[in-house]
């Protein structure tokens, strides 16, 4: 069999180079998220891209957080992203914090002034942002700039020692104001935030920015290519200049690739933490968001999440990928592995009078017919079962084929059923059925009688289990926004669905995240979160069909 080739991508090919030139011997890789909320599928195309490259070529890659602002960071965040790391799959080679070098950093900041590369700044954040100029106008230069170096040395060291208020004072680089790159327009490296941090507790009350802090971490580690999204590539310059003017020994090379969007959804992370604090969705991990755990606990599978990513091009654009790409994925992992069973998501009941009555048989039904190993189970059939009310119709159009009064239809795994009556309540709605079945034409005796067009699903009344079905759409819908509006305009009022019906009995050991194909309604997945024993809640993870193709 012919072994699939390794697709080319400009990152792999500059690995490639570095280790041929002897650049380096050994790629080091790092996935380094801020633990400021939980992580989405566009992060998994990152922490595949590192991951997968590194491992490649028998390199390492770290863990690690960049946390940097206690302001907004929790360890509850710290945790969920180990968790979801490792469940798609991956093992880190070290587990490291930002915090951790905060001294370095410190350090680093102090070597910036006494060369007079840095000085404490007086203006306010909208002072200093006036200053900076414009895209097309440069800025001009600070009152502060020209402090000496022995001001700084104390001004900065008094900030450490928590003499100044939040917003006070900060540290800026001293690089250049007129430059065409506004991030080099001397950036703020530290600010004064008392705050309580996560790992390091009380010790601090000036946190270094990102801006700063990252590029530092990378050398420390000796991170040889440093992989982010495009919205950093004007910042490469700074990441440069921080890692030569701080006297790094590891020189880090940053290279960006395009980030991921996904239609009918939301990635910005702020949007994400405004949806669970206004209690719009049923927290980080809700099946409507993409979220990694909002996936996970919707039944993706980290299969279908990483053949999802493998199948995107590592390139330097970012546009927007059909959601249908990713349920594409799903559909092809879950078909393998999914048992078959039916369920009746809005039931409606049928009396099958000529049944003997009190008689309860056991059938046949294959468990996955694509793959024939997973063997058989039974199913119970009696005088009453449910099917779909949407499987019947008084007055049916044309080309209807499934049950209306006198047709007759095909129950899977059992026996043709013929509508002879219509039960209805006192408002006219439909709520029973009596039919009659012919017990020649039990399914799997090879019955050639005579033919019927359509085959419904059903499961027996009187052993069902019930359950409840959340059926998911897309969370935000497929138009553009509002001038004036926001995103909160766009959410699908329909985004969740819950119906109430029965699975057959042999689900009732079904335990959280167990996943099934439900005969003609999709594939589900035993909610992890809501889901008991005695009530069963099943998420639908994707329909059966689309009409999307690679």
């Amino acid at each position: 069999m012919e072994e699939k080739a390794t697709p080319s991508n400009f990152i792999r090919d500059i690995m490639v180079e570095d280790l041929h030139s002897g650049k380096h011997d050994t790629i080091i890789t790092r996935f380094p998220p801020e633990p400021n909320g939980y992580l989405h599928i566009g992060h998994a195309k990152s922490i595949f891209i590192n991951f997968s490259l590194a491992d490649e070529f028998n390199g390492k890659t770290n863990l690690r957080f960049d946390d940097t602002n206690p302001l907004k960071e929790d360890i509850e965040f710290v945790e969920s992203i180990k968790e979801d790391v490792k469940w798609l799959g991956y093992e880190w080679e070290n587990l490291f914090f930002a915090s951790n070098y905060f001294d370095v950093m410190y350090e680093k900041a102090i070597l910036l002034i006494k060369k007079g590369l840095a000085y404490v700044e007086d203006l306010s954040a909208d002072e200093i942002r006036e200053y900076r100029g414009t895209l097309t106008e440069p800025g001009k230069e600070s009152p502060s700039r020209n402090r000496s170096i022995e001001e700084n040395l104390d001004l900065f060291t008094r900030m450490k020692n928590g003499e100044f208020a939040n917003g006070e004072k900060v540290l800026r680089a001293k690089i250049d104001m007129s430059s065409p790159n506004i991030n080099l327009r001397d950036p703020v490296l530290y600010r004064i935030s008392h705050a309580t941090h996560h790992n390091t507790g009380d010790k601090w009350c000036i946190y270094p920015m990102y801006a700063f802090a990252h590029p530092i971490e990378d050398a420390i580690e000796g991170i040889t290519h440093s992989l982010c999204t495009v919205e950093f590539e004007d910042q490469r310059p700074l990441y440069n200049w921080v890692v030569e003017k701080c006297e790094m020994e590891s020189k880090p090379r940053q290279i960006e690739f395009g980030r991921l969007n996904l239609t009918n959804t939301v990635m910005s992370k702020r949007k994400l933490k405004q949806l669970v604090e206004e209690n719009i969705v049923d927290g980080w991990d809700d099946p409507r968001l993409p979220t990694i755990s909002g996936l996970r606990r919707r039944g993706f599978t980290p299969e279908a999440i990483r053949a999802f990513c493998e199948e995107l091009a590592i390139s330097k654009s970012s546009g927007a990928v059909d959601v249908q790409m990713l349920e594409h994925f799903i559909r092809e992992d879950l078909k393998l592995k999914a048992p078959r069973t039916m369920a009746v998501l809005k039931p409606l009941k049928v009396v099958i009078t000529n049944y003997p009555e009190g008689q309860v048989e056991m059938l046949d039904a294959e468990i996955n017919p694509e793959v024939p190993e997973m063997g058989t189970r039974q199913i119970p059939f009696s005088r009453e079962i449910y099917i779909e009310k949407e499987d019947f119709m008084e007055n049916p159009p044309k080309k209807y084929f499934r049950l209306f009064p006198g047709n007759e239809v095909r129950l899977k795994h059992a026996y043709f059923i013929k509508c002879e009556d219509v039960i209805k309540d006192e408002n006219g709605e439909v709520i029973e059925l009596h039919c009659t079945y012919d017990p020649e034409t039990k399914s799997g005796t090879g019955f050639t009688g005579r033919k019927v067009k359509g085959t419904i699903h059903w499961v027996e009344a009187t052993k069902a289990i019930p359950a409840e079905f959340r059926l998911y759409n897309s969370l935000i819908l497929d138009e553009e926004e509002d001038e004036d509006g926001t995103f909160l305009d766009h959410i699908n009022p329909n985004s969740l669905e819950i119906a109430k019906g029965f699975v057959e009995p042999n689900m009732k050991s079904a335990e959280a995240n167990d996943k099934f194909q439900f005969f003609r309604h999709g594939y589900f997945n035993v909610d992890p979160k809501h889901s008991t024993k005695d009530s069963l809640v099943f998420n639908r993870v994707v329909s059966l069909k689309s009409s999307f193709k690679l």
